[in-house]
């Protein structure tokens, strides 16, 4: 399990975050640092050093960083790696090897839990493994989530983020909801359902079966529930947000144009109430 951090009230978040997971999944927490990231927020390292924000060095970032890890999990593997490159390419390329990369969402001031960082929006749109970003309240954790629910936004067929979302419910022992927002076409009538022999059903039932396929591999010992919701995904899935733990998202292939985040991920990077675990498809 891989956590970038900067030093930041965000990305030490983030890292208790990771420090859950990987205790968890039984696998050691690597922290990274990156010295050319800006060294925003750095008030709250600075307090926990006990010294001006002036003074703090790389080299405390990762002391922090590895003592909040041990917080809670005492007994966790943890390595440090502080590398004098951009922090975008530190990270993808740590995600060749890991299980997933775990990033802050990088605000500032009292929009700091609306705006996402082109660190992790470029980590999250581009890495080899699943990205988890940090967002929502920081009670939030990994182990004994406040909602004990886990979220997956589902497409028309199995994916990985679909079967991502299978583990992490039973690693956690959490209830899943697979959600599958519907549409009604534009060209269709306008009239009230009765008179025009409920178009919005039709929807609706060709919904729950694509959903229904989505989840035909799911194992024995983890029973999604299933939702289908009129409106759009992204409004959807944020709405879902704010009562679950973790809210998981595909992200496809590279196409002709190379890696691109759909407008789903990309808002619920920016606006989710829960930290995002976005899923790169492997098929």
């Amino acid at each position: 399990m891989v956590v970038g951090v900067d030093g930041s009230e965000s990305s030490l978040r983030a890292v208790d975050r990771a420090a859950d997971e990987a205790a968890l999944h039984g696998v050691p927490l690597r922290i990274v640092h990156a010295y050319r990231w800006d060294r925003y927020e750095g008030a709250s390292l600075a307090r926990e050093l006990g010294k001006p924000s002036g003074h703090v060095t790389s080299d405390d970032v990762l002391v922090v960083a590895s003592r909040r890890a041990r917080r809670h999990h005492p007994d966790l593997a943890v390595t440090t790696a502080a590398v004098a490159e951009e922090p975008e390419y530190v990270l993808l390329r740590e995600a060749r090897d890991a299980s997933a990369v775990t990033v802050g969402s990088r605000g500032r001031g009292e929009l700091a839990d609306l705006l996402l960082g082109s660190v992790s929006l470029a980590v999250a749109t581009t890495a080899d493994c699943p990205v988890i970003v940090i967002r929502g309240s920081h009670r939030n954790r990994a182990v004994d989530g406040r909602h004990g629910r886990i979220v997956v936004g589902v497409a028309d067929a199995p994916t990985a983020a679909v079967a991502f979302a299978y583990e992490e419910a039973r690693w956690r022992g959490a209830a899943l909801d697979a959600v599958r927002a519907w549409r009604r076409p534009t060209h269709d009538t306008v009239d009230p359902p009765l008179l025009a022999g409920t178009p919005e059903q039709a929807h609706e039932e060709r919904a729950a079966k694509e959903l229904e396929a989505a989840l035909a591999d799911a194992p024995a010992d983890v029973r999604p529930r299933r939702h289908t919701t009129e409106g759009l995904a992204r409004r959807v899935l944020l709405t879902a947000s704010h009562e679950a733990d973790l809210l998981v998202v595909g992200r496809r292939r590279p196409g002709q144009f190379g890696h691109r985040l759909g407008r789903v991920a990309h808002t619920l990077l920016h606006h989710a109430a829960c930290p995002v675990a976005v899923v790169p498809d492997t098929t």
